[in-house]
């Protein structure tokens, strides 16, 4: 996949527990392991180095989980922040200048290595890809009360990965945080740098409900 050297960082960062119970949904368990380590191993042969966005009163918690379910994939730890901007933000400051970083959500766990591949492949031709996949349901804009049909051709689901040459990434989170800030593309767009989409996948969903991790286990029994 080139001479230079491809990243992916895991973000994991939030302490979300939407799904319910007590702790964060990337460390609720998934056939028996972890929603995140099934995350990481989907990229443990693709790229050179794995950084992780965890909070950081997390990290024994996390250290127990990889002895009790024997996980041995390298990889880096990175103390998450405040928000998933800052999250990230820690992590790309560890990226050296040159190469190509992958931000992929912890709780999508269904990337395939093609998807993958294809997000690299694109971020070295245009520096910037990020996985987007066109919208099947019919939509309605709402204002002043009234609802009015809108194409949905001109519309995209974004997902991750989101692959960037480490150069753009880097000078996109340093810059200081904004709530218009959603994704990663978001940031980089804000400067200037055109995002160029790649054809996602169905099964790339993100587990944030009950009704998400109960498609996610009989996806994998």
């Amino acid at each position: 996949m080139g001479g230079e050297k491809n990243f992916v960082i895991i973000t994991g960062g939030g302490a979300g527990t939407r799904i319910g119970g007590d702790i964060p949904k990337q460390f609720l368990c998934l056939g028996g392991l972890p929603i995140i380590m099934h995350t990481i191993r989907r990229f443990e042969l693709l790229v050179d180095t794995i950084i992780v966005t965890l909070p950081e009163h997390y990290f024994d918690y996390w250290e127990e989980l990889q002895h009790k379910h024997n996980f041995h994939v390298p990889h880096r730890l990175v103390a998450g922040g405040d928000s998933r901007f800052h999250s990230v933000k820690n992590a790309v400051e560890q990226l050296p200048d040159k190469g190509f970083a992958a931000i992929h959500d912890a709780v999508r766990p269904f990337v395939t290595a093609n998807l993958i591949k294809s997000c690299f492949k694109h971020a070295k031709k245009h520096g910037t890809a990020v996985a987007a996949i066109p919208l099947k349901d019919s939509l309605r804009i709402v204002a002043d009360s009234k609802s009015e049909r809108i194409d949905r051709s001109h519309f995209f689901a974004v997902q991750t990965p989101q692959v960037f040459s480490c150069e753009i990434i880097k000078k996109s989170y340093n810059q200081s945080f904004n709530p218009k800030f959603t994704d990663d593309a978001s940031v980089a767009e804000s400067l200037g740098y055109e995002i160029q989409l790649v054809e996602g996948e169905e099964l790339n969903f993100k587990i944030t409900t009950p009704t998400d991790l109960m498609i996610a286990n009989l996806i994998v029994k």
